[in-house]
This record gives structure tokens, C-alpha cells and sequence, in this order.
């Protein structure tokens, strides 16, 4: 077994749906957008120079319309 498919094995064996490097990394970004990372942050973190592909990390949760609802509500 070559070390590029030595994940795939492992997750095979746990019972666990196949998955790809990208979505680890689109995982891993939509956390960072989500606690907070700004554009330019997110685009440095991917390595972008488009703002267009870091807002594709940018998801609205229900959890951060409660904050922003609760943010609006401050006086």
C-alpha cells in the first residue's frame, strides 16, 4: 500500500465514507470562516488571490444567525 492511499484504507476499515484531501481542506476552512477569519485570511490560508473562491467558505449556520440576531439587539 503506497502512503497516498493508506487514508483511504484506514477509513475503509473503520466503516467510514471515502472521502478526498478537499474535503478536509474545505472543512477545515469553513471552521476557520465560522470562527471568524476574514476574507484575506481565508484566501491566505487557501493560498487564493480571489475574494470570490474564499467567500465559497463563508456558509451561513443557523448558530451564527443567533449570534448576529443577538448582536443586533445590543444597544
Amino acid at each position: 500500500m503506497t502512503e497516498p492511499q493508506a487514508p483511504t484504507k484506514a477509513l475503509q476499515g473503520a466503516g467510514l465514507p471515502k472521502i478526498h484531501f478537499h474535503d478536509l481542506r474545505h472543512t477545515g476552512n469553513t471552521l476557520a470562516a465560522s470562527a471568524g477569519a476574514s476574507i484575506r485570511e481565508l484566501m491566505a490560508r487557501m493560498g487564493h488571490s480571489s475574494t470570490q473562491t474564499a467567500l465559497l467558505y463563508q456558509h451561513s449556520t443557523d448558530e451564527r444567525q443567533r449570534k448576529l440576531d443577538e448582536l443586533a439587539r445590543e444597544p
